[in-house]
């Protein structure tokens, strides 16, 4: 038996394929990210459509989605975080990363998706790029400040002139 594309350690059969088959509604919001990815995974597009949230469903291209479930090699799925989405909630927030590879390249989605439930049902609603922080590794030297490289002269005047 194969274990479940969602990185459960579940087989498919006890993990995302009652959901994919309708068999069983997704307890929480998780359990519809990966039974989301695993519809990617299978070309399921319909369960996609099935699962979007109703007011977003007309923003949804679903040529788009078949061809990049299609013409993606899934590699796995990593939950990075989770907030609320749990069966008593009817808002939740899922972290994750999707691997895939394209065309021989690797490629990873970062996603922070949002989740709400209607009428015990829970829907992706939609999903956000996470923004990543840069962090300096040496303090900002301003424009008035001694130059970093020792010659005495301001910044300005030395290596910024450069």
């Amino acid at each position: 038996m194969a274990h479940c594309p969602c990185g459960s350690n579940k087989h498919f059969k006890d993990c995302c394929e009652p959901a994919l088959l309708g068999a069983v509604l997704p307890s929480t919001a998780e359990a519809l990210m990966r039974s989301r990815y695993t519809a990617y995974t299978k070309h399921l597009v319909d369960f996609i459509y099935r699962t979007h949230h109703p007011s977003t469903r007309d923003n949804l291209d679903l040529e788009q989605v078949k061809q990049w479930s299609e013409q993606s090699t899934w590699q796995g799925l990593e939950i990075l975080h989770t907030e609320a989405g749990g069966p008593m909630d009817n808002r939740g927030i899922v972290e994750f990363k999707a691997s895939y590879q394209q065309d021989g390249k690797d490629y990873e989605h970062h996603e922070v998706s949002t989740f709400e439930k209607v009428e015990g049902q829970w829907f992706f609603k939609d999903g956000q790029t996470p923004v990543r922080t840069v962090e300096r590794a040496a303090p900002k030297v301003g424009r008035n400040d001694p130059c970093p490289c020792g010659s005495g002269k301001k910044y300005k005047k030395c290596c910024q002139a450069v």
